[in-house]
Order: C-alpha cells, then structure tokens, then sequence
C-alpha cells in the first residue's frame, strides 16, 4: 500500500451512485409494497451496502483499512431506473471515494440478486462518483509565484564548520518543489543577537523566513526567545499542529518549542534541528500554511 504515514487527518466524504434498471413497472411496484419473494429490496441491499463499504480493504488490495465514521445509503425511483446514491464519511489521512464506489456496487449487485426470479431484463448502469471532499482538491495549494523563502540554520557546530548540514537542504529542496525561489541556506551560530539580525533582515526582503535549530531545552537553545520579541503575531494553532504530528510519530516532539508568526506580511517558522524533525513539521503545516498569505492580504478563508 501506498505510505500515508506522513499525513494527517481530515474529514473525507465522498458520494457514489448507481443505477438499477428494471425492466417492467410490476418489478417496481413489488418493490414499493415489499412483494418480492426474497424479501424488501431496500432493506436488504442497504445491509449489504454497509458490509460493502466496510469491507472494502479486504477485497482490494491497495485500499487502506480506515475508521468508517458514516455511511448513508439513499434510493430514487423514476419510471423503471433506481439510482442508489452512498455517502461515506471518515476522519482520516486518505479518501473514502473507493468505499462510496465499492458500497453503491455492492447495493446494486444485491438488487440484481433479489429481483432477477421476478425480472429477467435488469441492468445495472452508470456506477460512478459524483462529488468528493476533504482532499487536496478541496484545499488547493495557495498560489506561491513570487515568494521567496530564506533559510536559516542555527547550530554552534555547523557554523564553526563541523559536520554537515541536512535540515537546511531539506527545507530548501521542499520549498523549490512548492514553487518558491529560495537563495543560499545561511548556517549561524545558537546566539540570540545574531539569530535576531539575521532574521530581522531577511524579513525585510523575504516571504518565508524557516529556522532549524534551537528549539530543545539544552543552554545554547535559544531561537524560540531570539524569534518571539520580533513577531507581531504568533500563529498558535500551526505551532501545536507542529508539535501533535510530532508526537504522533515519536515521543520526545513534546520537548520541541517550534514557533510560527509572521512579521509584517513575512511568515517565520523556528523547526526542530534534525532532518526527521524538519520533514515532519514541514508536513504538519505545508502547503496549508501558504494559505496565510492570502488572509494577511485581507481576503476571506
């Protein structure tokens, strides 16, 4: 199966339908009074289409298994067509539109089977999705052309020249993938002074500002108390996403004291000084984060 482990949580909801054809209006009518021999059409095929959602997984192989938090199964009559229409609904890291596909076969199948002693001509038609939500499409990336990005690692042993970077690179390689023009990654010393004036300049001609280093607990970790005095607001929420996605994945993210806020309409972040910490809080918040800027400018959510 396709690794998800990097992402996080949504509310998904897909819709799929399909259509059961019946070939004369007696069929229909059994079905209205609850005649056919093998019992209510409905009834029955809704109790087969939960199972189906449920078990989606276990039929197709790269399907992940997920928490099915809602499933509704609606039917509409007209003339001799009967269109089926699943809603699934999950909290979860992927969609759910495979599920809603797979429950409105499986309601349609079970259709076929009740009403084919009664009816010989019944088709089954047009099984598709008809709207999905939750995912990338729901939440496009923000348009990032034109921004610019510094990156700034803080670490007393880099910038004394021993041993060798890798947040930095980590940080500048995603943020080119996002469509950002990112320059050379500046390596500083863990002090306070320094780290306030480079910050403090690359605001003035920078859209993003991503810290590595100095978020820990240790003497010299001291980026937190350099950034904060220089913000004008903090962004709490993407702070605690930074450090639940942390945590979700290993123990001590609890110890970590990443920053998010902005200065004037520059967005800064302060990450963890490992290359593990950098590239799960680069997916905690990215590319949602980007949407930022379109609120500094003023325009709604």
């Amino acid at each position: 199966m396709v690794d998800i482990t990097h992402k996080s949580n949504t509310l998904r909801i897909a819709t799929a339908q399909a259509i059961v054809k019946v070939s004369k209006q007696e069929t229909i009518q059994a079905i209205r009074d609850k005649t056919v021999p093998k019992g209510d059409v409905f009834a029955m095929s809704k109790a087969a289409g939960l199972l189906g959602v449920k078990k989606t997984p276990e039929l197709l192989p790269d399907c992940h298994p997920m928490p099915i938090e809602y499933t509704g199964i609606e039917y509409a009559i007209e003339g001799l067509a009967i269109t089926v229409r699943v809603t699934v609904k999950t909290i979860y890291k992927t969609g759910v539109e495979v599920e809603a596909m797979h429950g409105a076969s499986i309601v349609a199948l079970n259709m076929y089977d009740m009403l084919k002693p009664i009816d010989k001509g019944i088709e089954i038609h047009a099984i598709k999705l008809l709207e999905k939500k939750g995912g990338k499409s729901s939440y496009p990336i923000a348009d990032v052309s034109g921004l610019k990005a510094g990156i700034v690692v803080c670490s007393d042993t880099l910038s004394q020249g021993k041993g060798e970077d890798k947040s930095g690179l980590v940080i500048q390689e995603r943020m080119r993938a996002y469509g950002l023009e990112t320059l050379d990654i500046q390596v500083i010393a863990d002090d306070m002074e320094v780290i306030q004036q480079t910050v403090s300049s690359l605001a003035k001609e920078k859209n993003v500002i991503i810290l590595t280093g100095g978020t820990g607990l240790s003497p010299r970790d001291v980026t937190p108390e350099a950034v904060i005095p220089l913000l004008d607001k903090r962004i709490v929420g993407a702070e605690e996403t930074i450090r639940r996605h942390g945590q979700e994945r290993m123990p001590y993210a609890m110890f970590s004291r990443s920053v998010v806020g902005t200065i004037g309409d520059c967005l800064v972040l302060a990450f963890p000084g490992s290359s593990k910490g950098v590239e799960e809080s680069l997916d905690a918040v990215f590319p949602a984060l980007f949407h930022s800027f379109k609120v500094l400018k003023g325009e709604r959510h």
